[in-house]
């Protein structure tokens, strides 16, 4: 017989698309770092605030659930935000004279990891992993 491991089960937060969306994200975020007595939130509430408002953006429509997880591991925590959007998010070039879109690229730099998982069934996950 082979171990099998599952996915933890967490607390997730259903958002409708909206631009209140990031804010109560955000609290969320907060709320599941100090349970799962993570000290310091910045980067963690920086990674929920830029993967709330792209589903919401560039989706807006559906729902977006949002998961905070604890990466035993490693002493990472996963953030995890699902959209019914189908297009993957792309990290612009550097361009000094544009207003937006450094936010992904802001975000790499924050992060030990990130990528986007295309679902079977309806949308995708954005995902990043960070230092709690």
């Amino acid at each position: 017989m082979s171990a099998v491991l599952l996915a933890p089960e967490a607390p997730a937060l259903v958002l409708e698309p909206s631009d209140q969306a990031p804010s109560l994200a955000r609290r969320y975020l907060t709320e599941r770092f100090r349970e799962l007595g993570h000290p310091d939130d910045f980067v963690g509430r920086l990674v929920v605030t830029e993967l709330v408002t792209n589903a919401y953006k560039h989706v807006g429509f559906g729902h977006i659930v949002v998961r905070v997880l604890a990466d035993e591991r490693d002493d990472l925590s996963v953030i995890e935000v699902w959209d019914e959007g189908a297009a993957l998010p792309v990290v612009r070039g550097e361009d000094h004279d544009a207003l937006n879109g450094r936010g992904l690229l802001l975000m790499a730099e924050l992060v030990h990891d990130w990528g986007v998982r295309p679902l079977n069934e309806e949308g995708k996950i954005a995902w990043a992993r960070c230092v709690r």
